[in-house]
Formats: structure tokens, sequence, C-alpha cells
């Protein structure tokens, strides 16, 4: 079924829905300042480290479904087919080796690490671009209102703001999800339909076990280099860090993790959907191809456009998605940015402040970063290839890092040389390769996109098939720096061709093995060691001592309520003879 070109932009309930969520976010933001309290600093950054596990999970789950997911996922399904929901499977990996590796550490040190403003910045511009050139909203009107409306209540509210701000919005981007997706399914006359289209375009392309590195999706690619990608966001993100370390304990921290993870395959899910819901609508008429969006991370709110016209306030239902998400993703970084700042840059060097001048602090810290974000977002309209952008940034530069945390955690005889010059190797390997990718791109059988045609479209200025030498494969489509096949050279073919999901395991794998070596060749073995910095065995046994004590605490309230009047005292002697019911 082809689409017509639109016209439509928000009417008064579109607006009145959108205008609703900024508002309730705000106003939780403000409760949270005024009305429960004055905020000592320790309450304004981590809670108060009271959090359970619930609100923590919904918090991580809505920071994870960010614009980049709900603009970017479903424009690479749309292009690429749905291989991207094996992502499923990296997920499960990321959460184990988060929970059982770098969480226990984390939390007994509550130590963070920052590398995000520049993420924040894509995040704010990108989905300010797409809205303005689907919607006709203003560009820089939206960057500004979404960047002063978060660093408000995260300046605010604190941590505890944040995070119910979080679960609020989790609700909204649910809400919009599922508008698209049903109203799509019934204007495609059914699930049937949308998936036999999909099976005929070779969109249901779930597997592809071929192993070479320099293709952009297959399965080892995505369970791979996925994994390693998002444990860098999952396992040493301040952001995140932050929530676990806010957890009352360290079983609700891992579980906070692992109801996470049930959200992260719902948002696949959604995601994949939404992809598949995109190519049954625009199978015969591309509205990428035919120049009616001029980026494929305009689809969905085209798509939402295009569907939901007839129904006032759903469309701005869609926009309050995209915009929650990019509220909760950078408000959620405001607060650890200004947490990681206050903690480990002021508090070391100004150690008689006072309560009151630290929380004071945290909230202009957090101003501050809020208009840094903005200002990125100046720097993030030179990029394009939405998606790409994000996992190239969370690889070449979170790739080394998780290098330089897995070193200090894992290998008792690293010491600081090692992962300096481990880390300082691990950065110049990876800007190596991802630099090399943005100016050579790697040629269309390597991304292996799929077929997009517009032969049922109503217009005739425009070719029937997309250039995909000068669309795809670059991050940040510095076309003019392109070359030409026949000027390639094997570097660019081979190193500069590298999926764009292995940047984070070679920047890992080098700063891990250079640290390593760098290590033990000027004498790591001889250094003492506090165990606090390492993963130890008492770290893996400290879940079943949690289930221990859970067991101990019920004997003790059944031999409680069977022997009424029976002093306490008795209670271990009894539970230890081996005939006693308890």
């Amino acid at each position: 079924m082809g689409a017509q070109q639109l016209t439509r932009t928000f009417v008064v309930w579109d607006y009145l829905v959108f205008a609703g969520m900024l508002s309730i976010s705000a106003a939780i933001g403000v409760y949270y300042a005024f009305c429960r309290g004055g905020q000592t600093q320790k309450d304004f950054l981590m809670g108060g480290r009271k959090m359970t596990a619930l609100p923590v999970a919904l918090s991580l789950t809505s920071s994870f479904m960010s614009a980049i997911t709900i603009l970017g996922i479903p424009s690479e399904i749309y292009r690429f087919g749905a291989i991207f929901s094996m992502y499923g499977f990296s997920y499960i990996i990321m959460v184990v080796i988060t929970s059982e590796v770098f969480l226990p550490v984390f939390y007994k040190l509550g130590i963070t690490s920052t590398y995000e403003v520049l993420y924040m910045g894509v995040v704010i511009y990108a989905p300010a671009l797409a809205m303005n050139q689907a919607t006709g909203l203003n560009l820089w009107g939206t960057i500004i209102t979404t960047g002063v409306i978060c660093t408000f209540y995260s300046s605010m509210g604190g941590f505890k703001a944040v995070v119910w701000i979080h679960v609020f919005q989790v609700g909204i981007k649910m809400a919009g999800f599922f508008s698209v997706i049903i109203q799509g399914t019934v204007v495609q006359g059914g699930i049937s339909n949308i998936l036999n289209d999909s099976y005929h375009g070779g969109r249901l392309n779930f597997w592809d076990f071929n192993p070479n590195p320099l293709q952009r999706y297959t399965f080892w690619t995505i369970i791979i280099g996925g994994s390693i990608t998002w444990l860098t966001v999952f396992g040493i993100s301040p952001a995140q860090v932050q929530r676990y370390n806010a957890c009352k304990s360290r079983f609700h921290a891992k579980m906070s993790l692992y109801i996470n993870l049930i959200g992260c395959w719902g948002i696949l899910a959604c995601t994949t959907l939404c992809g598949l819901v995109l190519y049954s609508r625009y199978h015969e008429c591309d509205p990428w191809t035919s120049k009616k969006v001029s980026a494929p991370d305009q689809l969905m709110p085209y798509l939402a456009l295009d569907i939901l016209q007839d129904f006032p306030g759903l469309p701005g239902l869609f926009v309050a998605c995209i915009y929650s998400a990019t509220l909760s993703t950078v408000s959620a970084s405001v607060n650890a940015l200004a947490a990681v700042t206050i903690s480990d840059l002021i508090k070391p060097h100004f150690p008689s402040l006072s309560e009151k001048t630290l929380s004071q602090l945290c909230k202009v810290t957090s101003m501050l970063y809020g208009a840094l974000c903005i200002g990125m977002a100046a720097l993030a309209s030179l990029m394009g290839a939405l998606l790409q952008v994000v996992l190239s940034i969370f690889g070449i530069i979170g790739g080394p890092l998780l290098g330089l945390f897995s070193l200090g955690i894992l290998v008792p005889f690293a010491n600081s040389m090692g992962a300096l010059v481990g880390l300082t190797t691990g950065f110049a390997i990876s800007l190596w390769v991802g630099i090399g990718a943005q100016l050579y791109p790697p040629l269309p059988e390597r991304n292996l996109p799929l077929s997009l045609i517009t032969d049922g479209c109503n217009v005739t200025s425009f070719h029937h098939q997309r250039n995909w030498n000068a669309t795809t494969g670059t991050p940040f489509s510095p076309n003019a720096f392109q070359v030409h096949s026949a000027e390639r050279t094997p570097l660019m073919d081979n190193w500069y061709s590298l999926s764009f999901l292995y940047f984070s395991t070679v920047g890992m794998l080098v700063t891990l093995l250079v640290g390593i070596i760098v290590s033990l060749l000027t004498g790591g073995r001889k250094q003492s060691i506090d165990d606090r910095f390492l993963l130890t065995k008492e770290d893996f046994l400290s879940n079943f001592d949690f289930f221990k004590k859970e067991k101990l605490v019920l004997n003790q309230t059944l031999y409680v309520i069977e022997n009424d009047g029976t002093k306490m005292t008795d209670f271990n002697q009894a539970i230890n003879q081996p005939t006693q019911s308890v």
C-alpha cells in the first residue's frame, strides 16, 4: 500500500497531550524539591540509598528506551531486516555479566565513570531534527525546551525525582508504541499481512551465521559486538551505576537488572514490530527514496502522522513518547554527571564543605551539565545515521573504558602504569578504526542493505533505486570524503570496513591485553592488593548468603508461631536439632 505526501502537522489536541507530558514531568520534580522537605547531598545524588528493585528497574528500562531506540531501531529493521532482534540474546549476556561481575564491585565501592556528554548532545538533537522535518515543530525551540525541562527537574528534584519521572514516562512511551503498532496493524489488514509483506521483502532474516567481521549485521556481530557494546552502557556508564548504588541492598540492585531485562525484551519486540509495520506500509513506496523524508530516522514520525492523523491527540502522544524518551535519558545522565563531579572532584578537595553547601552545589552542577548538553546538541547537528552514531560512540569511547574497568576488577596484578598505557593504546586503536570508518565507509556489499522500491508512488521526480554508495555505511555521513571503489586500498576494505558493532570489542581487548603485559613488565605482581577493588569469591557467594538469611528469618518466624512463649535464645539450638520440626 503506498502512502501519500503528508501535509498535516499538529492540531490543538496534539499540543495538549505533548504539553501535558512535559508539565507532569516538571511537576514531579517540583514535588520532590519542595514538598518532601530538604534533601541532603546523599539524597539528591543517590536517593539516600533506599531505593527498591522495581522503580530502579523501570528507571533503567526508561533510560534504555531513549529516542535513539524509538527512532533508530525501527528504521534499521526497515532497511536491514529483523536480524536486529537477535539483540535479545545480547541483552541476556549483558545483564548477567553486569550483575555478577561489575555490579558487586561498584556497589561496595560506590564508584562511577563518565563519558556521556557527547552522547547527550546526540540524544537531544537527533529526535528534535526528526520531529522538525516530519511535523514542522521548531527545531531549536524543541531542543532548548527539552534541555531546560530535564535540567529543571534533575537539578530541583534530584535522584528520586528522576527515577519516579522515569516510571511515569515508561507508561507514555509504551502508549506511544502501542498506538502505532495497533493502528498500523489495523490499516494494513492484520498482522498476517504485515508478516507476509515482510517475508516477501526479505525482512524476516533472523538468522545469518556468517562469521565475517566486516558484515554490518550477523548473528555473531550482534551477539559478540552487541553484547560488549551494551555492556559499556549497563556495566560502567555513570547513569546506570548510580542506579545500582541507590538500591538499599546489593540483592535489590541485581534484581533491578534482571527485571530490566524483561523490559529490554519488551522494547525490542515493540521496535521490531514497528519496523515491520513500517516496511509493510511503505514496501511499494519508500518515503526516504522518494524524498518525502530526508533521513531514515524520520520514518517513525512520518508513519505516526500518516496512520494516526484521523485520531486527534494520538500524533501528540507519539511525539510525547519520543520526547519523554529523550527527557529520561538526558535527565539520568545529567544527574549522574553531577554525582561524579561532586563525589570525585569536589568532595575530595574540599572535605570541609557543609551538607547544605554540597546540596546546593549538586543543583548548580546539574544545571551546568544540562546547559552543556544543549550546547553539545549543536555539535551533534554535524552528524547523521542516528543509531550507528550512538553505537559508534559507545564502542569507540566505551570499549577502552570497559577494558580499563575489567582490568582493574579481574586482574589482581594490574597496576596504574598498565592501566594508563592500556587505556591510551585502546583509545588510539578505537579512534583509528572509528575515524577511518567515517572517512572511508564500507562498500554496500558489507552493509547488505535490503531493497527499497518506489514503484507504487505517484511521483516521478526521483530514481527508483537508492544510491547506496552515497547514503549508507557512515555514522557522520562525510560524503565529501568518500572514496571511489577504484581508489580503495586493502586498509579501507578490511580494517576500516569492520562492523561498527565491533568497535567496542577492539577497544576493550586492546586495553586488556596491553594493560596485562605492561603490568607484568612493571612489577605488578609485587604490589599489595586491596580486595575491595577486585571481584572475589565472596561477591559470588553473596547471592546465596541472601537466600540463607531469608530462610533463617522464615524459620525463625515459624518457630515463634509454633512455640508461642518460647525464648528466642533457644531458636538456634532448635533449628540445629535434626529431629526438630520448625
